[in-house]
């Protein structure tokens, strides 16, 4: 059992440690890259330019053009925290309201619902990772209509009805929402404009003679993993449901409320059909 424990515990951190310095990771070759053209152009008499006010005011519109990209990118990163959440909510509430509705009428349209409700799981999970379109994942959504008209025709009562209606409209606007964040960048021109200027910043870097060469050195390094780490940690932000790609890892939205409704599903649902 302690053995099991540690090995949890190590990959536990193990995991952590990977999605703490994923972007520095990315970074790294990049300032590898800078610091050997630096040495090279050092060694090789390829520092012809003098620091200069010019280069100094690209350094500093750069920097101000990435906070602007990242304010921009964190509003829609607050909003997206809350959306695998309350998507659980909804379905937690749905699958609560089915049960309330089967143990005070014995339906065979709650029980009915609840299996759907179960399968409706597996296709919401494989939609966040692109296994299934979106349209069919709104299909499913859709789906639901036919289970409620049967409660209703059942004679459930109207406020059972009433909120397994605004459930499902729920689930439907934060699967569009998920769909338009996921598949729309935050102003794709700015985003190639910061390219060009962290490229010709360490190009810069590289060719500008700065005194002593240690200094300058440290300096070219350092300038091009500020503006590359915030360049990817942006990119990483603008689309943070991109688990088809990436999984569960780095700068994604945590989908364990999502997760944790699966242990719900597998303990809950089988009560309620009894």
């Amino acid at each position: 059992m302690a053995l099991l424990e540690i090995d949890d515990l190590f990959k536990r951190t193990s995991s952590q440690l990977r999605q703490k310095f994923a972007v520095v990771f990315k970074v790294l070759p990049i300032m590898i890259l800078v610091g050997l053209g630096k040495y090279l152009g050092h060694r090789y008499g390829f520092e012809f330019f003098e620091l200069n006010a010019i280069f100094t005011s690209l350094v500093a519109g750069t920097i101000f053009l990435i906070g602007f990209l990242i304010s921009g990118v964190l509003s829609d990163y607050k909003e997206s925290e809350k959306l695998p959440s309350e998507m659980a909510a909804s379905m937690r509430t749905l699958m609560d309201d089915c049960y309330t509705i089967n143990r005070n009428k014995e339906s065979e349209g709650a029980k009915g619902f609840i299996d759907y409700q179960k399968q409706f799981y597996k296709i919401l999970m494989n939609w966040f990772f692109k296994r299934v379109s979106t349209t069919e994942c709104l299909q499913w959504v859709s789906g639901m209509n036919q289970y409620i008209s049967d409660l209703e025709k059942e004679g459930v009562g109207v406020n059972y009805i009433i909120r397994l209606k605004n459930e499902q409209n729920s689930l439907r606007k934060m699967i569009l929402r998920v769909d338009t964040i996921r598949d729309t960048n935050f102003i794709g021109s700015a985003y190639t404009i910061v390219e060009i200027m962290g490229l010709v910043i360490s190009l810069g870097m590289i060719v500008i003679k700065m005194e002593p060469f240690m200094a300058s050195m440290f300096f070219s390094i350092l300038v091009t993993f500020l503006i590359s780490y915030m360049f990817y940690l942006i990119k990483d932000l603008d689309n943070p449901f991109d688990y088809y790609s990436k999984g569960e890892s780095g700068t994604e939205i945590s989908l364990r409320p999502l997760h944790d409704l699966k242990g719900i599903y597998d303990t809950a649902a089988p009560a309620a059909l009894d």
